[in-house]
């Protein structure tokens, strides 16, 4: 019988291409994590995925059990999921996306976040720096993704749109959105 024939057949297959469609919604979620493991920001977009805290923490204890031990940056996928991740000094850094995803797209991300963070952050990017900074952290991530959607994969443009004032010892001290194309009701 081919898919034509068997209703049954044609309707799996349907399915399945249906699933396999290209979509907006790239990222399933963005987490840093300290070299402990421990969340410093996490952010899910999928709120079917992981529904509870619970579950992301277990998914981001499961993920970093079997990332943390790597010598290089790496793309891994973990229950069921593609994740590229790197690392800088005391944290990782994660994205996760779909089975299908594009790794290229999520690197791409990746590296926008890390490369924006490293030029708000003064090229300190480590843990205790992030935490002093975290509201402008969140700036560059909100200026990158959008509910699960990439905005943003130049970071001279997250830059642009995201400045900051510093004061005499060159501590940043406020955070502004310059422009953005997000409008927040």
């Amino acid at each position: 019988m081919t898919a034509q024939t068997c209703p049954r057949q044609h309707q799996r297959t349907t399915m399945e291409i249906a699933s396999l469609e290209p979509s907006l919604y790239t990222v399933k979620a963005v987490f840093i994590l300290d070299n402990d493991g421990n969340r410093l920001l996490s952010k899910y977009y999928d709120t079917e995925l992981y529904p509870s805290m619970k579950e992301q923490k277990n998914f981001e204890k499961n993920v970093f059990n079997k990332t943390h031990k790597a010598d290089t940056d790496e793309i891994a996928f973990v229950e069921g999921m593609t994740i590229v991740y790197k690392c800088s000094i005391d944290l990782f850094f994660y994205v996760v996306g779909s089975a299908q995803e594009n790794e290229l797209m999520l690197m791409a991300v990746l590296n926008c976040l890390l490369e924006s963070l490293g030029q708000i952050l003064r090229k300190n990017v480590e843990r205790r720096c992030l935490l002093d900074n975290m509201d402008g952290v969140f700036l560059v991530v909100d200026e990158i993704i959008d509910g699960g959607v990439i905005l943003e994969s130049d970071p001279q443009q997250v830059i642009q749109k995201v400045n900051y004032r510093t004061n005499r010892r060159g501590d940043c001290v406020s955070w502004i959105v310059v422009e953005s194309d997000n409008l927040y009701v």
